[in-house]
């Protein structure tokens, strides 16, 4: 098998794009079909392709790139993105370069600012400052024609970004962690903490993570598995880890309460399917269940959950999440059982979109003690 191929990150491409429009407004410029970008992190430079440069009117040009994640299952891929750089007199605005996050660039549901994240605005600044005289502005207006339609298959939502997607990242490589080969290296360093302890805690994500280490959890017992949670537990078993806490986004780990070991959006979802049959399962009034179903996100289904015992003084929601936590233990125990021939304690920890902590089982409860 041929090793992954690396890709870059959406910032990278929007401060292509945003060099060549700004290339494209100098007199006598030409078409391009590549620019250089200094990466930052790592110390890099690299040739970016660019699709299409206009130039719209005498103090402003459009360019067009488009995302190459490398071999990642990234919903991003092929993506356009365009970046509008215009002149402005020194006179109209203080700073050299201002950052607009135009149409499909998500924006913080509580300030309204554009998801433009430090390493994106870092980068863009650093390459776009190179090319100006000391006196020249420019305002750079960045949009992602398929950011408001791409952003409805992730959780953006649920960490308060709405509209689009962010240009998040700490740096310009894109790696292909959800290639099939990058599980060799989530089971080797799996392996490698077996030597040291007999209980770990897995986390799909960053943001888990870092909850997890903000909480105490020692850096050391914490395993990312990205969304190959199946065979992380399966090679848990293997090496005969005594116990596992799921910590996790519930919107990522509830779809193991429905047997789905591979969270990525692209191979299952049923997230909602399966909050929902825990719901009638539990007797709530089938009034609520279409509104829950019908919910964009698992984020907004659990507001409205919330939402149904402050108006109505019940705990659905405290009896729905410790339903779903308890039966994502009893499907984890009985999948490391089916591929290894191992009982292994499993316990779960379920957080929203806030950090907060929504429910642990009794086992990720009694676990989560003890780690912290």
């Amino acid at each position: 098998m041929p090793k992954p191929r690396s890709g870059y990150t959406l910032p990278v491409f929007a401060c292509a794009s945003a060099i060549a429009a700004l290339q494209y407004l100098r007199p006598g410029s030409h078409q391009v079909e590549f620019v250089e970008v200094d990466l930052i992190a790592p110390a890099e430079v690299v040739k970016i392709e660019i699709a299409q440069v206009a130039r719209l009117k005498d103090n402003a040009a459009l360019a067009i790139t488009h995302s190459d994640p490398g071999d990642n299952l990234d919903l991003t891929r092929h993506t356009p993105i365009w970046v509008l750089v215009e002149w402005q007199s020194e006179h109209e605005q203080e700073e050299q370069i201002i950052l607009v996050g135009g149409e499909g660039i998500g924006k913080h549901q509580e300030s309204g600012k554009a998801a433009i994240y430090t390493y994106a605005r870092q980068l863009l600044q650093a390459n776009l400052s190179k090319l100006l005289a000391p006196t020249e502005k420019i305002v750079v207006t960045i949009v992602l024609p398929e950011g408001r339609s791409l952003a409805q298959r992730t959780s953006n939502a649920a960490f308060g970004v709405v509209d689009g997607l962010s240009l998040l990242g700490t740096t310009g490589i894109s790696q292909p962690l959800s290639a099939p080969e990058q599980l060799t290296a989530y089971r080797q360093e799996l392996q490698e903490k077996t030597a040291y302890f007999d209980g770990l805690v897995f986390c799909i994500g960053e943001n888990g993570l870092d909850f997890a280490a903000k909480l105490g959890i020692k850096l050391e017992r914490l395993v990312k598995t990205a969304n190959w949670v199946g065979s992380m537990l399966a090679e848990a078993g293997c090496q005969q880890v005594k116990s596992i806490l799921l910590f996790g986004y519930h919107g990522k780990l509830i779809k193991l309460a429905g047997g789905i070991f591979h969270t990525h959006h692209h191979f299952a979802d049923g997230r909602l399917e399966i909050l929902v049959a825990h719901c009638a399962n539990l007797g709530l009034p089938a009034g609520d269940l279409p509104a829950i179903f019908a919910s964009p996100t698992t984020e907004a289904a659990l507001k409205y959950l919330r939402g149904l015992d402050a108006s109505t003084g019940s705990n659905w929601t405290e009896r729905v999440y410790a339903a779903i936590a308890q039966t994502i233990d009893q499907r984890c125990q009985t999948y490391i059982y089916t591929h290894s021939q191992q009982h292994v304690k499993v316990g779960s920890v379920l957080f929203d979109g806030d950090r907060q902590i929504i429910v642990a089982s009794p086992t990720g409860a009694a676990l989560l003690a003890q780690l912290c």
